[in-house]
């Protein structure tokens, strides 16, 4: 008898933990009209930058400390803040082609969290899946939140989602002509 009593209190414990567990856990949809991304490519001879847009996303807060998080962006969007007139056209219209992002076949690139450590004071070292042109990789970098804002600056290989034009990983004797395969994202969200 003292056995079954037991059992149960370790069940019935068990389920209130977890009951109360799940109910702490907290998704913020992130406000995507005030958030931005700015993306920034090198090459040999210098760079470009631009905005691309979140289509959408959430963080998963427990008890005020950042659990989780999942975003879709809206590859289409992708605009160069650094030129006008033609060239600008030209570049928008090429990183939108088959020979970078082919964002027709591929409108969304997607990132989801798998892990999240606590690294100091409002920051934490975030580990998520990252999928472009339909190719899923680890990335893992730094995010800081204060209040209803997060910042987050991740750097990307573009050749681990066969985004190879211009890459000295696929192609020999480019010379100048050689754009590097890391790029950075930064954002600044809002939630």
């Amino acid at each position: 008898m003292k056995n079954i009593i037991k059992k149960t209190a370790i069940v019935a414990l068990a389920f209130v933990t977890f009951s109360f567990t799940t109910l702490n856990e907290e998704k913020k949809a992130i406000k995507t009209e005030s958030s931005k991304v700015v993306w920034k490519g090198y090459k040999v001879t210098g760079s470009h930058e631009g905005t691309i847009a979140i289509k959408s996303g959430s963080l998963t807060f427990e008890a005020d400390k950042l659990v989780g998080g999942e975003f879709v962006i809206d590859m289409t969007s992708i605009n160069t803040t650094d030129l006008e007139g033609n060239w600008k056209n030209k570049l928008d219209g090429h990183l939108k082609s088959d020979d970078f992002f082919g964002v027709e076949k591929y409108p969304t690139a997607n990132l989801i969290f798998t892990s999240v450590e606590a690294s100091g004071k409002n920051s934490y070292k975030v580990t998520g899946d990252l999928t472009i042109k339909g190719k899923t990789n680890p990335v893992t970098f730094d995010m800081s939140i204060y209040g209803n804002k997060a910042t987050a600056n991740i750097k990307i290989d573009r050749s681990k989602y066969d985004v190879r034009y211009g890459s000295a990983s696929f192609f020999d004797n480019l010379q100048d002509k050689v754009i590097y395969d890391e790029f950075d994202l930064v954002s600044d969200l809002e939630f």
